[in-house]
């Protein structure tokens, strides 16, 4: 590709699977999460994270360790530049950038599309209704719980080795 942000060739470790959940994605994408949202107008770094979270539904908050050095490459590949403003770095997208943001690979853009299946909110109210009983309840009630969340393990994997 010739630019320093080749397919995949970011540094940073970005959390997230898409908008559609958590975990890890594949190395790199970030910058067109961060390119498509300086795409909409110029923006500093919290503002950038700021609106990856509310573009994800809350479901991803990219880490400052991964925007920052992420940024700084963008600027360094001329995809972005950064100028000082109230104390803070703003980022403006260059037509570098909005031509490296249209060179997206399609199973990238296809990610940043909410299917409305939100499992990790789902699973945080589990754990939290799991939390409350291991704090609150009795031994038998306890067990009965443990005997409910095995049985749905086992039945996650199932679904996953069928996707397979």
């Amino acid at each position: 590709m010739g630019h320093k942000f080749g397919r995949g060739m970011g540094r940073e470790g970005m959390m997230m699977g898409g908008w559609r959940g958590g975990g890890r994605a594949r190395r790199g994408d970030i910058k067109f999460l961060i390119l498509d949202v300086l795409a909409t107008g110029p923006r500093h770094g919290y503002d950038i994270i700021t609106e990856l979270e509310n573009k994800s539904n809350g479901r991803y908050r990219p880490s400052p360790g991964s925007v920052y050095p992420t940024l700084t490459l963008l600027e360094e590949g001329g995809f972005i530049t950064g100028d000082a403003s109230n104390g803070k770095r703003v980022f403006t997208i260059t037509d570098a950038g909005r031509e490296l943001l249209a060179t997206k690979p399609a199973d990238a853009a296809s990610e940043d599309q909410d299917d409305g299946i939100d499992l990790r909110s789902s699973a945080m109210k589990l754990g939290a209704a799991v939390m409350q009983v291991a704090r609150g309840s009795d031994v038998a009630s306890q067990q009965k719980v443990l005997e409910i969340l095995n049985a749905a393990r086992r039945e996650i994997y199932k679904v996953l080795a069928e996707s397979e």
